[in-house]
């Protein structure tokens, strides 16, 4: 009977303390709470690792794959680490056509020259397709709004030789794929014997309204100090198409004839 007394005092004695420090209770909750944790761990704490670790690994696999140098970009590093020739555009101009050559990645990225930059475009569109042409032969504007075959709807570059401005004689490389950036930046024209850049420019605005995939087909031209260049995007490229320029280069983004709104966009240009 004594003892039976003795525990039940002890009991409320208990209940006393752990009802006046919650705390304390606080504690041994907490404690069986850790307890439990390192138990668990301790079972599956190897599977869990390896778990963790295979995750890790794939992870950093999928980020080497997706921004591993390729050996265009390391060749254009020694070559013009290794040149004094100056790039035919400034760093501000650079990076203009360079920020949306990221954004678009891989791209189709038509590339009119084929000067000290070409290397550089190839290596600033990785895993895209870059194609640079230079071989491009001395377009008048003249009188092509007489010529039918250089009008919209209609116009086309494969097979049009009745209009002086087209670039019939482009490759069927160029001529059958959908670029998303065209670079305007050949041949020579800062002389009256240079060929000038006219016919680059009338037939990267037929290739930009002839896009059927989603979107705008980017037209970068350099040079837009000179006449000639300035009065040919205004009548090709539009002004009202015109988003951005730096330096000496102009920046254009042009829909397709499927895209543009207006009547007047069957019968012209701009």
């Amino acid at each position: 009977m004594k003892k039976a007394q003795n525990s039940y005092l002890e009991m409320k004695t208990h209940r006393q303390f752990l009802a006046e420090k919650p705390w304390f209770l606080a504690i041994l909750v907490a404690a069986s709470f850790i307890a439990a944790l390192l138990v668990a761990s301790s079972i599956t704490g190897s599977s869990s690792s390896s778990f963790l670790c295979s995750l890790s690994g794939a992870y950093k696999t999928s980020a080497v794959d997706e921004y591993a140098t390729t050996p265009t970009q390391l060749d254009a590093i020694i070559h013009y680490a290794t040149s004094r020739v100056v790039p035919q555009q400034s760093r501000a101009e650079i990076t203009l056509s360079f920020d949306v050559l990221k954004a678009l990645a891989p791209c189709n990225f038509l590339v009119f020259g084929l000067g000290h930059d070409s290397l550089m475009w190839t290596s600033l569109n990785p895993r895209g397709t870059t194609y640079s042409w230079k071989k491009i032969q001395n377009k008048l504007l003249a009188s092509y709004k007489r010529e039918k075959e250089c009008m919209p709807p209609d116009v086309r570059l494969k097979g049009n030789t009745r209009c002086k401005l087209a670039l019939s004689m482009l490759p069927d490389e160029i001529l059958d794929k959908e670029w998303d950036v065209i670079m305007i930046d050949a041949p020579r024209g800062y002389f009256a014997e240079a060929p000038g850049r006219m016919g680059a420019i009338f037939s990267a605005a037929v290739m930009a309204r002839a896009r059927t995939r989603p979107g705008v087909t980017h037209v970068y031209l350099h040079d837009v100090d000179r006449k000639v260049e300035k009065v040919y995007a205004k009548e090709f490229l539009c002004k009202k198409y015109l988003v951005k320029g730096v330096g000496r280069l102009w920046h254009f983004e042009i829909p397709s004839l499927a895209n543009m709104r207006g009547s007047d966009a069957y019968s012209s240009f701009c």
